[in-house]
């Protein structure tokens, strides 16, 4: 048999409740990868298998007697460092929080919790989530498995680093502008950046509060699915979280079909940058689509000129209002790149701020009518060139370093900004080795669609199941 860390998240699950593993089986056998491979990834902060194994214990011994077991009973996940769970460390990927002990659970944690998943690590992401190539000036930078001269995306780091890897089955990450979006497409994942408000953000460390977000990042859609059945929802402790009905996503990705769905590929913006090899590869993803039933129509995006200008005014001074009395007294403590990105919102006047806030409910309902009027779902690039090396992207707080970034979240920041839900899924590898991920973005609160669309490709092309070699 294989090790149990190679499967996926749904079969470990199977297995440990049908009592074919125990939970202790499976976690050793992802304790060991860990062990082995989370120093050359750097993808973990906080590890402690003697923890990791008394809560499989307890799992095990929850089912010997016959009490109920969750979807997730006994499966080790992990997550980005930046969900507070009461009594234990949370640095948050920073100096300044490095012995930070929160005094509450985050809600998505409970949630988990409650579903039977183990929760046995921290992972490394970009210092206070700001950065989309997992650049830390604290922790060091986070590897990619297929390659660790790469990037594994950010901020989201260490959750697309560790999943890939297959050290633990699933993990979440945080998404403002693409940071769980990207670190999947850098590691050949499937990630879920759920419509804004979807998910609770209760206890969760924030960076800009109109646009965070919380998603799963797991090996298949299915999984994906899973977790964001168990997260999502009304939450009493967030007053923004919506009371939409949630619906059951792992039925959606379960009845894979993307027969008479309409597939829209945008004439302007998402496309006019992107790689020639990138392009090439989602092009065949599209044929692929095609192939399945799905009908392809060329869509306008209104717009998009725009939106980046206005997600930054808003990104920048909510994270300057929640970092400002830190800047004041502790600046020498945030890596220079990040200090760059916040302090520019302290000067950024509020009637700017006011007017971006105003002007984003009429953009949405002009996308969603326009773009969702002639399509079901949105096909985009993820990261528009292949996925570039630690060292290329090394800019700090130079010059280069606004260029970079907007060149990599160039095709995910407009989603956020638009409170839409998106799934990435892999699409093939480029030449240098690395995976090639596309977007499908859907209207609001429709994840279940694009669960459905993504899982009929995923059985069709067998993506995302190769991993890399360690």
């Amino acid at each position: 048999m294989t090790s149990p860390a190679e499967l996926s998240l749904c079969e470990a699950a199977e297995r440990i409740r049908s009592r074919e593993l125990s939970s202790r089986e499976v976690t050793a056998a992802c304790v060991e990868r860990i062990e082995h491979h989370a120093g050359d990834l750097n993808c973990f902060i906080r590890f402690d298998a003697e923890e990791a194994f008394a809560q499989a214990d307890a799992a095990d011994r929850a089912l010997a007697a016959g009490e109920p077991a969750g979807p997730l009973h006994g499966v080790p996940l992990a997550h980005k460092d930046m969900f507070y769970r009461a009594g234990v460390v949370c640095t948050c990927g920073s100096k300044i929080r490095r012995d930070f002990v929160p005094d509450r659970t985050a809600t998505v944690l409970a949630r988990l919790d409650a579903a039977g998943a183990l929760d046995i690590g921290g992972l490394n992401l970009s210092e206070f989530a700001h950065g989309p190539t997992g650049h830390n000036a604290h922790f060091g930078a986070c590897r990619n498995p297929w390659n660790l001269a790469h990037i594994s995306g950010g901020s989201s780091s260490g959750s697309g680093s560790s999943v890939a890897a297959r050290l633990v089955f699933g993990a979440l990450g945080s998404d403002t502008g693409g940071s769980v979006r990207l670190p999947a497409a850098a590691n050949g994942l499937v990630g879920i950046k759920p419509t804004q408000t979807r998910v609770s953000r209760h206890a969760m460390m924030g960076l800009s509060f109109s646009l965070d977000n919380a998603g799963p990042l797991t090996r298949t859609v299915r999984d994906a699915a899973r977790l964001l059945g168990v997260i999502a929802g009304h939450d009493p402790e967030d007053a923004t979280s919506s009371a939409m009905p949630v619906p059951d996503y792992e039925a959606a990705a379960l009845a894979p079909d993307v027969r008479g769905l309409r597939v829209g590929v945008p004439r302007n913006y998402y496309y006019d940058t992107v790689a020639a090899e990138v392009k090439t590869l989602l092009d065949g993803s599209l044929r692929e689509l095609e192939g399945l039933g799905a009908e392809i129509v060329e869509v306008t995006v209104p717009h998009h000129e725009h939106i980046a200008h206005l997600q930054h005014i808003v990104q920048t001074s909510e994270a300057a209002t929640l970092h400002a009395d830190w800047l004041s007294g502790r600046a020498d403590d945030y890596g220079p790149q990040v200090r760059a990105r916040i302090v520019p919102g302290l000067a950024t006047p509020v009637t700017w701020y006011l007017r971006a806030l105003q002007l984003r409910p009429r953009l949405v309902a002009d996308f969603v009518e326009q773009v969702f009027g002639a399509c079901d779902a949105l096909h985009l690039p993820a990261f528009p060139m292949p996925i570039p090396t630690i060292e290329e992207t090394d800019v700090g707080a130079s010059r280069a370093f606004t260029r970079t970034i907007a060149g990599i979240v160039r095709c995910t920041l407009p989603i956020s900004f638009l409170t839409c839900p998106s799934i990435v899924m892999p699409c093939g590898f480029t030449a240098n080795g690395l995976p090639c991920s596309f977007q499908l973005a859907g209207r609001p609160f429709d994840e279940a669609t694009l669960c459905r669309a993504a899982a009929a490709y995923e059985a069709a092309t067998g993506f995302p199941a190769r991993a890399p070699e360690l």
